[in-house]
């Protein structure tokens, strides 16, 4: 028997908050803003010049069977919180193209709308609950909200286009130093 179609969109209206909590905090040799990388797959301009080992630690309320499987990964997605920053501007100038402001949905600048960021994080090995990550962006005590996996037939596009990125040399070897600050 054939399931009838169903609406479940026009019924509810869209939350107009949402609350989410941490299950993970992030465990890196980042400190502060300034050295640390502003892409997990960038290192020109970090001090060591190599993707940093980090962990991501599952809080206590999160069950340690959430992590079954995921170690047959190579890389997880990581969303988080950039808990320290307050604000954003509509528009930003990236140390790429300094002359331009560009809107900050069109940019990766940490100060955004809603302060979540997202890491794709090469995934080391998982010890009890504990992930070991290689390449980690974050600052230390960044709150996880979610893990996901990397899928790469779902979440590479090699020939997709970015946009002023490309037009302002797009290439990683120009990626901008980790100590450039962002106009915001």
């Amino acid at each position: 028997m054939k399931k009838p179609p169903q609406d479940h969109t026009t019924a509810r209206a869209p939350e107009s908050t949402y609350a989410f909590a941490p299950i993970a905090i992030a465990r890196s040799p980042y400190r502060e803003r300034f050295g640390a990388p502003h892409q997990a797959a960038t290192i020109r301009g970090t001090r060591t010049h190599e993707g940093a080992i980090g962990s991501i630690e599952l809080l206590p309320h999160v069950p340690i069977e959430t992590l079954l499987h995921l170690d047959g990964f190579d890389y997880v997605w990581a969303v988080y919180v950039f808990h320290l920053n307050r604000g954003y501007r509509a528009t930003v100038r990236p140390p790429r193209t300094p002359e331009v402001a560009h809107g900050v949905l069109a940019t990766r600048a940490p100060h955004r709308p809603n302060p979540i960021g997202l890491s794709a994080l090469r995934l080391e090995r998982i010890e009890g609950r504990v992930l070991s990550v290689r390449g980690i962006d974050l600052l230390d005590g960044t709150p996880v909200l979610d893990l996901k996996p990397y899928l790469a037939y779902a979440d590479a596009f090699p020939d997709a286009r970015a946009g002023w990125v490309d037009a302002a040399g797009g290439s990683p070897d120009r990626e901008r130093e980790a100590d450039e600050p962002w106009d915001t």
